[in-house]
C-alpha cells in the first residue's frame, strides 16, 4: 500500500450507491473538494444538500463514469463488480467499498484539524480497529494544530526567502516545530507565535 493525499478540488468523483455508505463516501469526497455524481435509481432524502453532489437518479451505466477522476462502488455486489470493471477499463480508479481487496484503494480513517490531515489504515484488514485508533488521535491532536499548521506555512516562506544557508534553514524549521510552540500558542495565541518566529527569523 502506498499511502497518497489526493487533491480532489474540482475533479469529478462517482459515486454508485446512495445508501449509508454511499452517501458518506459522497460526503466526504465533497467535502474534499470533489464534485460528486451520486448515481442511484432510488432518491434518497436522508442525503443531506451539498453544493458539490449531483444526484443522478437512474441505473448505473457505464457513461456515468466520463469525466471521473475517481469511482466508488457503493451498490450491491453485481453492481460493484460492474463498476469495478468499467472504472478499471477506463483508466479510472476504483474503490470497492464491500471488499476492497477488488478496488484500486480504500479510504482510511482521517482526522483532519484544519491543513493537518492524519490518517488511519490496516490496509482494509481490520476497519473496527482503524475507527478506533482514528477515535484515539482525534482526541490527541485538538484545534490548536490547525493554528500551528498555519503559523508554520506563513513563516516558512520567510525563512526560505531570508535564510540562504540551507542547514540553518532546516534548524529553524525544525525548531518551529517543537512542542513547545503548540504550547506557547495555546498561551499566546497564534499572532503572538507568529510574530515571535518571524523575529527569531530576522535575527539569523
Amino acid at each position: 500500500m502506498l499511502p497518497l493525499v489526493y487533491d480532489l478540488r474540482g475533479r469529478t468523483v462517482l459515486v454508485v450507491g446512495a445508501g449509508r455508505v454511499g452517501c458518506r463516501k459522497a460526503t466526504a469526497a465533497a467535502d474534499a473538494g470533489g464534485r460528486v455524481r451520486l448515481v442511484d435509481p432510488n432518491p434518497v432524502s436522508e442525503l443531506s444538500a451539498h453544493p458539490l453532489i449531483d444526484r443522478v437518479v437512474e441505473s448505473y451505466s457505464a457513461v456515468h463514469l466520463d469525466g471521473a477522476a475517481l469511482a466508488f462502488a457503493c451498490a450491491p455486489v453485481e453492481v460493484n463488480a460492474t463498476v469495478v470493471a468499467d472504472a478499471r477499463s477506463r483508466g479510472v480508479w476504483v474503490c470497492d467499498a464491500a471488499d476492497a481487496t477488488r478496488g484500486d484503494f480504500h479510504l482510511p480513517g482521517v482526522v483532519r484539524r484544519g491543513d493537518l490531515t492524519i490518517a488511519v489504515s490496516t490496509g482494509g484488514a481490520a476497519p473496527a480497529l482503524a475507527a478506533r485508533i482514528t477515535d484515539e488521535v482525534s482526541e490527541r491532536y485538538d484545534d490548536t494544530y490547525a493554528e500551528w499548521v498555519r503559523v508554520l506555512a506563513a513563516v516558512r516562506p520567510a525563512v526560505m526567502q531570508a535564510v540562504p544557508d540551507p542547514d540553518e534553514r532546516r534548524r529553524l524549521l525544525r525548531g518551529f516545530a517543537d512542542p513547545m510552540w503548540l504550547d506557547r500558542i495555546r498561551t499566546a495565541g497564534p499572532d503572538v507565535v507568529l510574530a515571535e518566529m518571524l523575529q527569531r527569523v530576522a535575527a539569523v
